[in-house]
C-alpha cells in the first residue's frame, strides 16, 4: 500500500455526502446526533470568551486579578485533559455511545453550577464539570462517526463534527450578544449549554453503539446487521471481510488485550510500530493545533478585539461574532475540501495562511503599542480629582502616551480619549466605574485593556485571515487523523492520549496568554505563535501521512512500510501522486 488515494475513491466525496440525506439518511442520523458533542464543545469553550467580560463586572476579584480571569478560563481545559485521558479508557472498554453519554451528564451538570454559581469558586468548579464533559467528547465523537461512515465519506462526516464545534462557538457569541442586556447576563449565557446536552442525552439513547467497536467485543451478528444499514449494499461484506482479517490479526498479534493492565498494555502499544507512528503523527497534529494559538482567538478574541482599539464591550462582542463566523464558514469549506484534495494538502495550505496571519497580527500590535495617543497634561487636568497618581507623581510625565498609562497598577488607571478625535492626546485617570461613567458622560471613550489606534481595523483583517486559514485545515484535519490513523484495538486509548496532549497544550496556551501579553506584549506573543506555526509546517511535511480515502482496516499497513514523507503530492495526468521515503 503507497499510501494514497483508495481505489474506491473519487472527487465527489461531497455531493455523495449530501446526497445520503435521502439515500441513506440513517448515516447522516447517526453523524449528526454524535455531533452535538462537537456543539457542546464548541459551545463551552466559546461563550467563556464573551461570559467573563459580564463576570469581571459581576466579581470584584476577577475584574482585579488576571490570574483568576486566566484559571476561570482554563479549568475547563484542566477538566478536559482528565476527560480526555479518562474518555479514551471509557470508549474501549464500555462503548463510544457510553462515554458520549456521560459526557453529556457532565456537560448538564456543569450549565447548571455555572449558572447558579454565588462566587468565583463555584464558577470554576462548573468549569471543570463542563471541562471534563468536553474532554470526553472531544475524543469520543469524532471517533464514533468516523467508525459509522463509509469511508469514501468518513472525512466529510468527520468534518461535520467540526462544523458543529464552530457552529457551537458562534451561536455562543450570539447568546452572548444576546444576553447583554438581560439581568443574569453571564448566568444565562453559561447555564442554557444544558438544553444541548439534554437533547443528545435522548437521541443518543436510542442510537447503536459503533459498530466496529462491537466487532471487536465479539458482538459479530449486532455490528453486521449495522453494517448492512450504514454501507451499500455491494460494499458492506467487502468492509465486513475486511474487518474481520483486521480483528483476527490483531488478535494473533496481541492477544486479548482487555485482560491485560494498563501499564503492559501502554509497552505493548509502543512496541508496536504502525502505532507508534500512528501517534506520532496524530499527538504531533494536536499538540501544533493549540500551539499555532487558535484558542487565545476564541478564549479571548473580544479581549484582542479591545486591545486592538475598540472600547465598547458590546462592539467588542458584535466583532467577534465575525471571526467566529468565519470559522465555522471554514469548517464547512473543509467538509468539501477534506475528502476531495487530501487531508495534508489542506493542512500545509493552512499552516502557509496561519503563518501569514500571524506575521500580520505581530505588525499591526507592535505599530499600536508604538503609536498610541499622547497623555495630554490639559486634558488631564480637566478630570483633576480623578487623575492617575502615577502620573501625577512622575518626573517624566511629559512623555506618557496611552499604553504607559494602562500600565500603571497603583491603582489601575485608564485613557480617557479626546472628545474631537480619539486618536488625538488624551486623559490619564484612576480606572473604576464612576470614572468610567463620567468619561463617557462627556462623549468620550474609556479604554482600559488597549489604545485607539489607526490600523485597529488591520488587526481585525489579521484575525479573520487567521480563521480563514485555521479553520479548513488545521481547525479540522488532526481530529480526523486521529479518528482513522490508529488500528482498531488501540483507537481509543491512542485518540484519548492524543486528545489530552491537544488539552494540556490547550491550558498551557490558554493560561499564559495573557501573562504573555502582559510580560512582552501582544506583538511578541503572536510572534512566538508564528514560530511555532513555521514548525508545524515543517512537521506536518515529515511526519504526517495521507489518509485520504483508505478505508480504516489499510490506515495499518500505510503506517506499517512508511515513516517519513517528504513529497506528498504531484500532479500527473489529472491525479494526484502520492510518492513516500522512508528515513
Amino acid at each position: 500500500m503507497e499510501g494514497g488515494v483508495h481505489p474506491g475513491t473519487d472527487v465527489s466525496a461531497f455531493r455523495e455526502c449530501f446526497s445520503l440525506s435521502w439515500k441513506n439518511p440513517y448515516v447522516l442520523r447517526l453523524a449528526f446526533s454524535a455531533g452535538i458533542g462537537g456543539f457542546l464543545f464548541g459551545y463551552d469553550t466559546g461563550v467563556i470568551s464573551g461570559a467573563l467580560l459580564y463576570i469581571r463586572d459581576d466579581f470584584e476579584a476577577v475584574d482585579k486579578k488576571t490570574v483568576l480571569q486566566e484559571t476561570i478560563v482554563s479549568m475547563a481545559v484542566a477538566g478536559a485533559i482528565i476527560g480526555a485521558a479518562v474518555g479514551g479508557w471509557m470508549s474501549d472498554r464500555y462503548g463510544r455511545k457510553a462515554a458520549i453519554l456521560v459526557a453529556d451528564f457532565l456537560f448538564f451538570v456543569g450549565a447548571v453550577v455555572m449558572a447558579a454559581a454565588p462566587n468565583p469558586a463555584v464558577l470554576i468548579a462548573g468549569r471543570i464539570f463542563v471541562g471534563l464533559g468536553v474532554g470526553v467528547a472531544s475524543m469520543t465523537a469524532p471517533l464514533y462517526i468516523s467508525e459509522a461512515s463509509p469511508f469514501r465519506v468518513r472525512g466529510a462526516l468527520v468534518s461535520t463534527n467540526n462544523f458543529l464545534i464552530t457552529g457551537g462557538q458562534f451561536l455562543a457569541y450570539l447568546i452572548n450578544l444576546a444576553f447583554t442586556k438581560a439581568p443574569g447576563t453571564w448566568r444565562w449565557m453559561l447555564g442554557i449549554a444544558g438544553l444541548p446536552a439534554l437533547l443528545q442525552f435522548i437521541l443518543m439513547l436510542s442510537l447503536p453503539e459503533s459498530p466496529r467497536w462491537l466487532y471487536r467485543k465479539g458482538r459479530v451478528e449486532e455490528s453486521e446487521a449495522l453494517l448492512r444499514k450504514i454501507y451499500p449494499s455491494q460494499e458492506v461484506e467487502a468492509e465486513i471481510q475486511a474487518l474481520k482479517e483486521s480483528v483476527e490479526n490483531e488478535l494473533k498479534e496481541t492477544g486479548d488485550l482487555e485482560n491485560i493492565s494498563f501499564l503492559a498494555k501502554m509497552k505493548t502499544l509502543l512496541q508496536t510500530k504502525t502505532v507508534r507512528r500512528g501517534l506520532t503523527a496524530g499527538v504531533g497534529l494536536q499538540v501544533f493545533q493549540q500551539f499555532v494559538g487558535i484558542n487565545t482567538v476564541m478564549y479571548y478574541s473580544p479581549t484582542i478585539v479591545q486591545l486592538a482599539g475598540f472600547a465598547s464591550n458590546q462592539t467588542a462582542l458584535l466583532l467577534s461574532l465575525v471571526t467566529s463566523g468565519l470559522n465555522a464558514l471554514g469548517s464547512i469549506v473543509s467538509i468539501y475540501f477534506i475528502d476531495r484534495t487530501g487531508r495534508k494538502k489542506l493542512l500545509v495550505i493552512s499552516l502557509i495562511g496561519i503563518i501569514v496571519s500571524l506575521g500580520l497580527l505581530s505588525a499591526v500590535f507592535q505599530q499600536t503599542t508604538t503609536h498610541s495617543p499622547q497623555v495630554s497634561k490639559l486634558e488631564t487636568s480637566h478630570f483633576s480629582q480623578y487623575t492617575c497618581p502615577d502620573y501625577s507623581l512622575s518626573s517624566s510625565s511629559g512623555s506618557w502616551d496611552c499604553m504607559k498609562c494602562l500600565k500603571a497598577s497603583s491603582p489601575d488607571c485608564g485613557f480617557c480619549a479626546s472628545s474631537s478625535n480619539k486618536l488625538f492626546p488624551g486623559a490619564c485617570l484612576i480606572s473604576n466605574d464612576t470614572v468610567k461613567d463620567v468619561c463617557h458622560g462627556e462623549s468620550r471613550l474609556w479604554y482600559t485593556r488597549g489604545c485607539p489606534s489607526k490600523l485597529g481595523w488591520l488587526a481585525l483583517v489579521g484575525l479573520a485571515l487567521y480563521i480563514i486559514f485555521f479553520s479548513p485545515g488545521m481547525g479540522t484535519a488532526p481530529w480526523i487523523v486521529n479518528s482513522e490513523i490508529y488500528p482498531l484495538r488501540y483507537r481509543g486509548l491512542c485518540g484519548g492520549i492524543a486528545a489530552t496532549a491537544n488539552w494540556i497544550s490547550n491550558l498551557i496556551v490558554a493560561q499564559s496568554f495573557l501573562t504573555l501579553t502582559q510580560a512582552i506584549g501582544t506583538s511578541w506573543t503572536f510572534l512566538i505563535f508564528g514560530v511555532m506555526s513555521v514548525l508545524a509546517l515543517f512537521f506536518v511535511l515529515i511526519y504526517v501521512p495521507e489518509t485520504k480515502g483508505l478505508p480504516i482496516e489499510e490506515v495499518e499497513k500505510m503506517l506499517e512500510s512508511r515513516v517519513l514523507q517528504y513529497k506528498f503530492w504531484e500532479k500527473g495526468q489529472g491525479t494526484l501522486k502520492k510518492k513516500n521515503m522512508a528515513v
